[in-house]
């Protein structure tokens, strides 16, 4: 027999676990509701990513090597990547998504046009899952209602997953992400040729940061916000507006968009033969608030655990056997989103902290170690006398940031 997988979701999750699957012969079906949705995102995306996932220039609207960190009193740092090969890749999600689900697909998975209603879940261990949806390649959005069995479903299905609900994975809380794209004169794109601002402060994001993202012809203006806040989100994105107004003069809001964005994994993200991945199973990591690489690394390394235990698809694997992905998972990531975590609390609660989070974004060991951390998603200690430096300027920057707050 051949494993029969459905992968529910082909964003960067959702088409990496597919790819890998159909790499090693496995039967795999791979479901996306809208065929050119454009989540709503900022888009960045780390160096270690575009050859890792064998990325193509073509769809890298920037390179960007130039950050600006804006406090909440408008002081403003800047940070140079300084190696003239390393960059942080912008990218459009309805290009990225696109290429990474027509490989997917010429490499073998079956592409399905559809919207996944429920999942009916077996009595044992051994019968099949059954997927209910609908078939949209008529052109419909009702579409026509089929059914499909499979050994085993990966749920790729974004922050408000059916397949988490259908196996009872447990809430989490959530932010919510509002984006404007605007297209500038091009004397005014011209100035973010190749640089992307961050805005901080209690009128731009009440619990993370703004972000001004540049990509192919337009840029990305966007906030993010808890649930609890996000009555306030349009106010928000107004203070982001507000603050980088003189460089947006003359835009043209061409789409705006909302997304809810995971705070923390699921309690339960492998139940019986189905197992989370991606935002589906909240992947995205506190402060930064990335997901898009963490996405496809969590959707190719539960496949390739899937393939492993199922001897690339001779066998049938069971719960426990499937777990040895999250096992996989949390010892390679779990540090990273704990020290993230730590990094929002202590930097995001208030302007002051804000602006010491600012300050100390000046010093060029906090960049090297920052950088190296995110465009190649490796820890590396820094040596005893640097971590000892960087522990004196964040107590000090803190102390003065309560100086500095408007």
């Amino acid at each position: 027999m051949t494993l029969r997988v459905a992968v529910v979701g082909s964003g960067p999750a959702g088409s990496s676990a597919a790819e890998t699957l159909v790499k090693a012969g496995i039967e795999t079906y791979l479901f996306e509701r809208k065929l050119d949705n454009a989540k709503p995102c900022g888009g960045a995306i780390p160096l270690c990513m575009v050859s890792e996932f064998d990325l193509p220039q073509s769809i890298i609207d920037r390179q960007v090597r130039k950050m600006k960190m804006i406090s909440p009193s408008n002081v403003e740092v800047d940070i140079n990547i300084e190696n003239a090969h390393e960059y942080i890749g912008m990218c459009r999600r309805e290009v990225l998504d696109g290429f990474m689900r027509d490989r997917a697909a010429s490499l073998g998975a079956k592409l399905i046009n559809g919207t996944v209603h429920k999942l009916e879940i077996p009595g044992n261990n051994t019968d099949p899952y059954t997927l209910h949806y609908a078939d949209h390649s008529d052109g419909s959005a009702m579409g026509i209602q089929k059914t499909l069995k499979v050994d085993l479903v990966i749920g790729a299905d974004g922050a408000n997953s059916r397949v988490a609900k259908a196996i009872d994975a447990g809430d989490y809380n959530y932010a919510i992400a509002f984006q404007e794209r605007i297209r500038l004169p091009e004397d005014k794109m011209a100035y973010y040729e190749d640089l992307a601002e961050m805005y901080v402060g209690d009128d731009v994001s009440t619990d993370f940061y703004a972000w001004v993202f540049p990509k192919y012809d337009h840029v990305a203006v966007g906030t993010g916000t808890m649930k609890v806040n996000q009555a306030s989100i349009k106010k928000l994105q107004a203070g982001v507006r507000a603050r980088a107004a003189k460089k947006l003069m003359g835009g043209e809001i061409i789409k705006v968009e909302a997304h809810p964005i995971p705070e923390h994994p699921r309690p339960r993200r492998v139940v019986g033969r189905v197992a989370l991945v991606g935002d589906a199973a909240g992947y995205v990591t506190k402060s930064s608030g990335e997901g898009i690489y963490f996405a496809a690394k969590s959707g190719r390394m539960c496949a390739e655990t899937i393939v492993e235990i199922s001897n690339k698809g001779a066998r049938i694997p069971t719960e426990e056997e499937i777990k040895l992905y999250l096992k996989r998972w949390d010892k390679a990531y779990g540090i990273t989103y704990k020290v993230l975590d730590i990094l929002q609390r202590v930097f995001y609660r208030s302007d002051a902290t804000r602006e010491a989070f600012v300050e100390m974004c000046a010093d060029r060991d906090v960049q090297k170690l920052t950088f190296d951390s995110y465009l190649y998603k490796t820890v590396v200690p820094a040596n005893p006398f640097i971590q000892m430096k960087i522990t004196a300027k964040t107590i000090g920057s803190l102390l003065r940031g309560n100086a500095l707050a408007p």
